[in-house]
């Protein structure tokens, strides 16, 4: 068994070296919040460590000792000083870092943006690839029946927890409530628990979630069915939310491996609220329309300058 294997079943639970909240802590951090703390010797074995942690996971105590330049005993004494109980500790939690945490510890090659940013071509080739896909896997007929499912609700509730969906899910209250939809967005479990609780026939979810695996996202829809409500998801395809709900708008994209980057499938899922938020004003036509004006009135008059601000905002 590796080093690597062995963390992933002490963080199962299987062992007594994780902390008194079933985690294995963070001891990545633990090296370099305690650098400054740490002799000479001790940290040219933490530069060792961070510069290439899968060498420190699989390295006996003489290897990484040699690299570092220092003794063995050096290499249980930086241990204990970082708060490791000893070398085997210290690789154990080492071990669950790199489990978690290997993207995050590589540098991505460079890609050559031809301005001297290189994440330049990332960034809006991600863009294109996931508005492209959106098209692509989109299933119109999908779209249609989430729209006619917006139009008809009595009240819409947008569940999202987590960073893109979170705001995808304010995202989704924003762009409806302009046709005259009564919206709220929740992206807070206990709340979406809550809410969830009080919907009737009639009342709609939007679950939003780009894994289609966050558990209280599901477990609120699942509430909300039980108590007959309809349910839209904006998710990943063959994915549990999307089989938990009556309209699944859902595509796949893939990323590319840059840490620093936004989501990709942040922007396939913006266009299709977008298109599902659209679709629903058409549905709704003439009362959206009349909603619209006179918002767009009331802030016209509110504001000095005669320049129109974009119609939809």
């Amino acid at each position: 068994m590796t080093g690597i294997d062995e963390a992933a079943r002490l963080a199962a639970g299987e062992t007594g070296v994780a902390d008194h909240t079933g985690r294995i802590p963070d001891i990545i951090s633990q090296v370099k919040d305690s650098y400054g703390d740490l002799r000479p010797a001790e940290r040219r074995v933490a530069d060792v460590v961070l510069d290439d942690v899968k060498f420190a996971v699989d390295a006996s105590n003489a290897a990484l000792a040699s690299r570092a330049g220092v003794s063995e005993p050096t290499v249980t004494r930086f241990c204990r000083a970082i708060g490791c109980e000893g070398v085997r500790d210290f690789k154990l939690k080492l071990a669950q870092s790199l489990v978690v945490g290997a993207l995050y510890l590589d540098k991505p090659a460079p890609r050559n943006g031809g301005n001297g940013m290189p994440f330049w071509g990332v960034v809006f080739g991600e863009a294109h690839r996931a508005l492209q896909e959106a098209e692509r896997q989109l299933d119109p007929a999908q779209l249609q029946k989430a729209a006619e499912l917006i139009a008809g609700a009595r009240q819409v509730t947008v569940f999202g927890l987590g960073g893109s969906s979170s705001a995808l899910a304010q995202e989704t209250q924003y762009r409806l409530f302009r046709y005259g939809v009564t919206v709220s967005a929740h992206c807070d479990p206990y709340l979406m628990r809550m809410t969830a609780s009080t919907l009737k026939p009639g009342d709609l979810v939007i679950a939003i979630s780009a894994t289609g695996r966050t558990r209280e996202v599901i477990e609120a829809v699942a509430l909300a069915r039980h108590y007959r409500a309809n349910t839209i998801c904006v998710t990943a395809p063959d994915t549990e939310l999307a089989r938990a709900c009556d309209v699944r708008l859902t595509v796949a994209i893939p990323e590319y491996p840059d840490t620093l980057k936004p989501t990709a499938s942040r922007f396939a899922f913006l266009a299709v609220v977008d298109l599902m938020a659209v679709a629903a004003g058409y549905r709704i036509d003439g009362p959206a329309r009349e909603t619209l004006r006179r918002i767009k009135y009331n802030l016209q008059i509110y504001r000095a300058g005669k320049e129109m601000e974009p119609l939809g905002d």
